[in-house]
């Protein structure tokens, strides 16, 4: 018998919070233009009918990989600039003057206090290392205790 090696697993990097929040207001903001395309093809609003299909699918299909790659500043951009154009597609159904501006709401706010609640974690985390690492030097430096011999309330006397 040969002692094959053991398959190596990869490390999932960590995503930041940021990146997760921005991707799932993308990914939801692919739903609702699925649904978008399905009114503007219904009311016939565009002049060949399934080009309000083409042209969904297409930005669809954008959000979808934007919210893929968040990871990269470009991406957040990126997906900061298609709030405008989702925006813009108010020009075809008015309703999406009020749509495009709530997803952008949206958009702005989870990018601010994902920054915050960053921060605060970073905070919290480097006060907890200083607090394990000043805990470790003392315990180096304090003598060792002698531990008690009296019995305790469930010991049998």
């Amino acid at each position: 018998m040969t002692d094959a090696p053991a398959p190596r697993t990869r490390v999932r990097r960590a995503r930041s919070l940021r990146e997760t929040l921005l991707s799932i207001v993308l990914l939801l903001e692919a739903i609702m233009l699925f649904f978008a395309a399905l009114v503007v093809f219904g009311l016939d609003r565009l002049d060949p009918d399934w080009s309000a299909l083409v042209y969904g699918g297409i930005l669809m299909a954008v959000l979808a990989i934007l919210a893929g790659i968040q990871r990269w500043t470009w991406a957040v951009w990126a997906g900061g600039a298609l709030q405008l154009v989702i925006i813009a597609t108010g020009v075809v159904e008015t309703a999406m003057f009020f749509v495009g501006a709530g997803f952008a709401a949206m958009w702005i706010y989870c990018f601010v206090r994902a920054g915050q609640v960053e921060a605060q974690k970073s905070a919290w985390l480097a006060a907890n290392a200083q607090a394990e690492a000043e805990a470790a030097a003392s315990e180096s430096t304090s003598p060792t205790s002698t531990t008690s011999t009296a019995p305790t309330e469930g010991d049998a006397s």
